[in-house]
């Protein structure tokens, strides 16, 4: 698989990583049922290093922190081959029953969070570390300062940010060198297009865009009808509700008939028009079904032609996606 070169660290080294990466929250949580065992998912994270995956998504939230359990169990034969990133900045209150008492980026609760991550992920060292929401109780400058003394200290290796707004990232990376920040980005929710795209590009920072495929519904198999396991995040969506599915269906139409001429799968569309966008722009699509991994996979290997983009661009234009990507409780924890 070819590679992409995200932003840079304080000692201007790259960060490069495989042009598709694998988000894994959904093998411990979010999505209903995991289809399979423990045993299972890491055979799954496993077939994505031999397909060529090196970039692997998991954050101290994700169980809580099952998901970096299974990650560092999973990679710990392939650690010098693969890029880890995970995520700090939310307290747990009480692990057993999965409650969280919401964001906290305090430096000092940073310092004590990574080394839970470091345990769990089996590892000296993070290669990229998100601050997973912006804490407004805490200055983004005291959160980049923290990062960057675990970077001296040889704990992280890079800093990125999750869903966090243009001046904010300026603020952090003005501290300490930002080299990824991470947002929802697809054909159905193109808001980093406003004003986060061009600031990552002005100031050489890489963008990780998770939900490639719209949490599924891009790949075509998701209907009007469809209903979706109990604990699935899916049926607490303004987007996903039958009527805005219904809607939405539009936007898979017109993957589907890219995909007809393309000899692809609408998911595979929805990845190379992506990877399409900028050369520093890796989707992370999350899967727990070897299947779905290789057709993620298939679509790095789409070339999307200028005509075709201009197509998709002009008809995607007509198209005005229905529903709230998030609950609104949810929405107010992003772009700030």
């Amino acid at each position: 698989m070819q590679t992409r070169t995200l932003g840079k660290s304080a000692q201007g080294t790259d960060l490069e990583v495989s042009a598709l990466g694998l988000g894994c929250m959904g093998m411990s949580q979010s999505y209903g049922p995991v289809p399979g065992s423990r045993a299972d998912m890491i055979c799954l994270i496993r077939a994505a290093v031999e397909h060529g995956i090196t970039f692997f998504d998991t954050a101290e939230a994700y169980g809580p922190l099952t998901n970096e359990e299974l990650v560092g169990e999973a990679l710990a034969p392939y650690r010098d081959r693969v890029v880890i990133a995970t995520k700090f900045g939310h307290r747990p209150e009480t692990v057993g029953e999965q409650r969280w008492s919401g964001l906290d980026s305090r430096p000092e609760h940073i310092k004590t969070a990574v080394e839970g991550s470091l345990r769990r992920l089996r590892t000296e060292a993070i290669d990229l570390y998100y601050q997973h929401r912006v804490d407004p109780t805490v200055p983004i400058e005291e959160v980049a300062g923290a990062v960057k003394d675990l970077i001296h200290e040889g704990k992280v290796k890079h800093f990125g940010l999750s869903e966090a707004a243009a001046d904010t990232i300026r603020r952090a990376h003005a501290v300490q060198p930002v080299t990824a920040v991470q947002s929802e980005y697809s054909l159905w929710w193109r808001r980093p297009e406003d004003t986060l795209l061009p600031t990552l590009e002005e100031l050489g920072i890489g963008f990780v865009a998770y939900s490639p495929l719209g949490k599924g519904f891009l790949t075509g198999k998701i209907y009007a009808q469809s209903e979706f396991a109990p604990g699935d995040i899916r049926n607490t969506i303004p987007r996903f509700t039958a009527e805005a599915r219904r809607a939405n269906l539009l936007l898979v139409a017109l993957l589907q008939s890219i995909a007809k001429q393309k000899n692809a799968t609408p998911a595979q569309i929805a990845i190379a028009w992506l990877l399409a966008q900028k050369p520093w722009v890796v989707p992370i699509p999350g899967t727990r079904r070897l299947e779905r991994l290789r057709e993620n996979i298939g679509g790095t290997e789409v070339d999307m032609m200028p005509d075709e983009l201009q197509q998709i661009e002009h008809l995607a234009s007509q198209i005005v996606v229905q529903g709230a990507r998030y609950p609104e409780e949810l929405e107010r924890l992003t772009n700030r």
